[in-house]
């Protein structure tokens, strides 16, 4: 079975910067799409960054230029560079992968990290 597994989020001040990472495990798959969402307290989740399995990305408008998003094929791992914080940014972040095992193809979703800016 595939699981997602995210790491990097703590607590960081306005301005600051982290890096979340999510690794794809499991045998006898292959990864297609990978995103980070996020989703804070109140609102509904939102997509924060997608790149395709060709490196193309999108993002909100709202992380744009401050956010980027990469993936390392070879170890099945994204990740997610967030420079210039801003408490707005506080939200817990999941990661998403389209992840095909034979014929069929699933999503997933990590569990959630954490990320709170605050001074």
């Amino acid at each position: 079975q595939v699981q997602l597994v995210e790491s990097g989020g703590g607590l960081v001040q306005p301005g600051g910067s982290l890096r979340l990472s999510c690794a794809a495990s499991g045998s006898m798959f292959s990864v297609n799409a990978m995103a980070w969402y996020r989703q804070a307290p109140g609102k509904e989740r939102e997509l924060a960054a997608l790149i395709t399995s060709a490196a193309r990305t999108n993002y909100a408008g709202s992380v744009k230029g401050r956010f980027t998003i990469s993936r390392d094929n070879a170890k099945n791992t994204i990740y997610l560079q967030m420079n210039s914080l801003k408490p707005e940014d506080t939200a817990v972040y999941y990661c998403n992968a389209e992840i095909r095992i034979a014929s069929s193809l699933t999503e997933y979703w990590g569990q959630g990290t954490q990320v709170t800016v605050s001074s």
